[in-house]
């Protein structure tokens, strides 16, 4: 009986001790080096303009106006709500599925402008696997520049410009395909002054 309170006594110490350095003393330091090194990453790369926020650069959001960049689909919740982040679960045979993407192209050419011989990217009518993608491809920043030009009234090169301002390289230079931040680029186009 002296034996097993003793082990009883040593596990409740190694429990309590644990539940401390797990539970406070880890995620403290971790919160203390992250506010201290990368604030702004540790609270969201949480994007402002003035004294308002006007989202975050790692979660997309839906633009629909046509002076907008548009994002890619999105199938998180009633589209781009973290808190129902994810695909459509529907795979490559599915009716719903090709449907829904034929649909869209059409949408999509129409929308731009584009005759039927030019490809649509597939990002523009595909949905990312969080549903949260805030990035489009180059291409398909391209192919919207003339709709977004002439609905805010600016020159096609200005808009092409903070294309090119906006665009990300490959991750490391190696992973990844350059990509165009739709959040940021709209926010930026938003603070042009003619």
């Amino acid at each position: 009986m002296k034996n097993l309170l003793a082990e009883i006594r040593v596990a409740f110490i190694a429990t309590i001790s644990l539940a401390v350095l797990v539970c406070c003393i880890y995620p403290s330091i971790v919160w203390v080096l992250a506010q201290g090194l990368f604030p702004a990453e540790a609270n969201g790369s949480l994007m402002k303009r003035g004294e308002r926020f006007t989202g975050s650069n790692l979660i997309g959001q839906q633009f629909v106006d046509s002076k907008y960049f548009h994002p890619r689909p999105s199938a998180a919740g009633s589209g781009y709500d973290a808190a129902g982040s994810g695909g459509s679960n529907l795979g490559p045979t599915s009716k719903k599925l090709v449907d829904g993407v034929k649909q869209r192209v059409l949408d999509y050419r129409a929308e731009n402008g584009l005759t039927p011989d030019v490809l649509v990217p597939a990002d523009a009518v595909t949905a990312s696997a969080s549903g949260l993608d805030p990035h489009i491809s180059v291409k398909n920043a391209y192919l919207q520049a003339p709709r977004v030009a002439k609905a805010r009234d600016l020159s096609e090169k200005t808009v092409f410009r903070e294309i090119t301002v906006y665009t990300e390289s490959r991750d490391l230079g190696l992973f990844g395909e350059p990509r165009v931040n739709v959040v940021k680029l709209n926010v930026a186009l938003d603070g042009i002054v003619r």
